[in-house]
């Protein structure tokens, strides 16, 4: 499997640390998850990606990008292929407009229901589908749910975000997790179009955290807020951060449950949806 990082902030900030320095940062973990990586934040409203199929943690590359990387969204992932080959062309995130995505885990022997699945995506968009993966496959049919709501390049509500990967979600359930299938599918999603994030445990486990135990920086930030270091009471936090497992660090992490998402939006107003439920909380 493949392992996820993402963060949005009210400021400019850099994730060095949480890449490559930790001892548990994904460069490390990309000893264990070989196949490939990506890096993608956004300048000015717009995604860069840099991504590799080489291993995260001897490429040279993946240490530059990550020390230099400066902003106020960012999407990571290492990836241990289960569908494609080893290529640029399969390795995450995967970008189209202002969305950038990332996705952990697989649909068990995923030719089954190929298909089956590319017929539900918008013809203008399932030829932008270059590489062999479940995952793009998966990315595009969310796109071709969010643009019922729109156009792709408007700034969306994150209801709307949160509606499309539920659609995406159980499309993906309806047409691959039937009778023949060997497992259910894994679903931990990530997605940005760099002013709104989202993510969902879907099968794997998950985390996020809106605070720090102590900033380090509480003396000199600007932008520093009660809700840097503790629950926010009105629902703005200062940053959101999304990641596999919990990084070593001041930040406080709260597991996702199954089914659960997780956002904010272009305001950092963020919300949960509970799986139980289809209202956001």
């Amino acid at each position: 499997m493949c392992r996820l990082f993402g963060f949005r902030s009210v400021i400019q900030s850099q994730v060095h640390r949480s890449l490559v320095e930790a001892d548990n940062a994904l460069a490390v973990q990309s000893s264990s998850h070989p196949d490939g990586w990506g890096v993608a934040y956004y300048v000015d409203g717009a995604p860069h990606l840099t991504k590799s199929a080489s291993t995260a943690l001897h490429d040279q590359l993946f240490k530059r990008v990550s020390g230099i990387v400066a902003s106020e969204t960012v999407v990571a992932h290492i990836r241990k292929a289960t569908v494609g080959t080893n290529s640029v062309l399969n390795t995450h995130p995967f970008q189209y407009g202002r969305w950038v995505f990332a996705h952990n885990g697989d649909i068990p022997e995923f030719d089954r229901c190929r298909a089956d699945l590319q017929a539900e995506i918008a013809p203008r968009l399932r030829r932008y589908i270059l590489g062999e993966t479940d995952s793009e496959v998966i990315f595009y049919l969310f796109l071709s749910r969010l643009q019922r709501h729109g156009r792709l390049s408007e700034k969306r509500m994150l209801d709307d975000v949160f509606g499309a990967l539920q659609e995406t979600i159980d499309i993906v359930r309806r047409v691959c997790d039937g009778d023949d299938a060997p497992a259910p599918a894994l679903l931990n999603l990530l997605v940005t179009d760099g002013q709104c994030i989202a993510a969902h445990q879907g099968g794997k486990e998950l985390y996020y955290s809106t605070h720090k135990n102590r900033c380090g920086e509480r003396d000199s930030c600007p932008y520093f807020k009660a809700e840097c270091e503790s629950e926010s009471g009105s629902g703005f936090v200062s940053h959101l951060l999304i990641s596999s497992e919990p990084l070593q660090g001041e930040n406080v992490w709260r597991e996702m449950a199954p089914g659960e998402m997780v956002g904010c939006d272009w305001r950092m107003k963020m919300s949960r949806r509970d799986p139980s439920s289809s209202a956001a909380a």
